[in-house]
């Protein structure tokens, strides 16, 4: 099974947050998927999830996530085969703390925000794919994503589980191509989102 994990921030802090503002600390849930759904990850056997090497390029990426940001941290994660679900920490980082700069989130998102991170993961990921590929410029991923606060312990909980079975449920998966779903308005599928969850802005 290829579920993965960084931390164990339920034990060390609560998650609740205030509102829904995506540069504030805390945990969120975040969804990617490829474009066109295309399945180029790896694909799901009784055994779990085999990884391709562009699979294993998305766990190499996501994990280096958190030594990029000194704000992240990373919690429960799973590559699937044409999408990604993880866990995202944001932490209370001082300016006065010295962040370790990179040049892949574009300047105009705002340093610490979920944004920029997603923004940066897609850029590094789309660059090193196409250069594998001989593909310069070919769409990787889905232009939208999804993103859910995540307010308690308990729902972290909810999220960790969901997470680690997800490979288990690949044949009723909306994001599976061979599963018919209709795309909704912001383009992620209902499959992309926890169970009774608004979708993403």
């Amino acid at each position: 099974m290829r579920v993965f994990t960084r931390t164990a921030i339920g034990h060390r802090r609560s998650v609740r947050l205030r509102g829904p503002d995506y540069t504030e600390p805390g945990a969120y849930f975040l969804t990617l998927c490829t474009h066109d759904r295309r399945c180029t990850f790896g694909e799901v056997t009784l055994d779990g999830v085999q990884l391709t090497p562009v699979g294993e390029t998305m766990t190499e990426e996501w994990s280096r996530s958190a030594d990029l940001r000194a704000e992240v941290e990373l919690d429960v994660f799973v590559v699937m085969p044409n999408h990604i679900h993880g866990i995202v920490v944001i932490s209370d980082i001082s300016p006065q703390s010295g962040l370790r700069a990179h040049g892949r989130a574009p300047l105009h998102r705002p340093a610490h925000s979920l944004r920029a991170l997603v923004a940066g993961f897609k850029a590094a990921t789309t660059s090193h794919v196409n250069r594998l590929a001989g593909t310069p410029g070919a769409p990787v991923w889905q232009r939208n994503y999804y993103e859910h606060i995540i307010r308690s312990d308990k729902e972290l909980e909810r999220v960790r589980q969901y997470i680690a079975e997800n490979p288990g449920r690949w044949a009723e998966d909306p994001e599976n191509p061979s599963v018919a779903q209709p795309v909704g308005a912001h383009g992620v599928r209902p499959g992309s989102r926890l169970p009774n969850n608004p979708p993403p802005t």
